[in-house]
């Protein structure tokens, strides 16, 4: 299948993105607490992971601001084992980067105020005054030319083979450009986008799944292959 050149105004990285303009790295659905929480054994420490790839990521993009779109935590009614431990690896590795750390809430961060005490906000607008970044289960109050959202995990089966994706969609909500992030946790199965509709996504933002351009970062590589629109795609899968 043909790779598609398409002109973005960020970068891709592993399951976040770096908006250069803002000098801002995003990343969304973190999900700290996620392998305590479940009834099975994780097949990775997520806290250990998600650490080793962000700092990573701190060292490659050398932000300013790191924003994470939601659900930076997994928990409901109480924090789960090791989350706190975790978060603060997490919070030390952003300020020795010498970022600011920002979070916009998410449906899964309920006990976000008793683990977190830095800034957060429902909408955050980045230093390029073009973009907002929030979790995507609710409309955004803020406008902008482009909304960075996470919540529904998109990922898109290739042969046979889920791969989490990135979706965007220039134009698609009221005018205004939509890039819906996949989990930064890797124990997130993902939902996969190739059959899905405008219903059938939680996030409201997307309408029309049809008009949103999947990516797929290759970590073999560190390139990222960008296909034709979904609406397209379906009747070349």
């Amino acid at each position: 299948m043909t790779d598609v050149d398409i002109d973005v105004p960020f970068d891709v990285c592993d399951r976040s993105v770096y908006v250069p303009a803002a000098e801002t790295l995003v990343l969304a659905d973190v999900h700290l607490g996620k392998a305590a929480a479940s009834s099975v054994d994780a097949p990775i420490d997520d806290g250990s992971d998600v650490l080793e790839r962000l700092q990573r990521l701190l060292e490659s993009t050398e932000p300013a601001t790191v924003v994470v779109a939601g659900d930076l935590l997994h928990s409901f009614s109480k924090l789960p084992r090791g989350v706190e431990r975790d978060l603060d690896r997490l919070l030390e590795a952003v300020d020795a980067a010498g970022a600011d750390l920002i979070v916009t809430p998410g449906n899964h961060d309920t006990m976000l105020a008793a683990a977190f005490d830095g800034e957060t906000a429902p909408a955050y607008e980045l230093a390029d005054r073009e973009t907002v970044v929030c979790h995507g289960h609710e409309r955004p109050d803020a406008t902008a030319d482009r909304y960075i959202v996470g919540h529904d995990h998109p990922a898109l089966a290739i042969e046979g083979r889920k791969r989490p994706c990135f979706l965007y969609g220039p134009g698609s909500y009221d005018g205004a450009d939509v890039l819906v992030l996949p989990a930064f946790t890797r124990l997130a199965a993902g939902s996969t986008v190739n059959g899905m509709d405008g219903r059938d996504f939680q996030t409201p933002l997307v309408r029309d799944a049809d008009g949103f351009y999947p990516a797929v970062r290759d970590d073999s590589s560190g390139e990222t292959l960008w296909f034709p629109p979904l609406g397209e795609l379906r009747r070349l899968l």
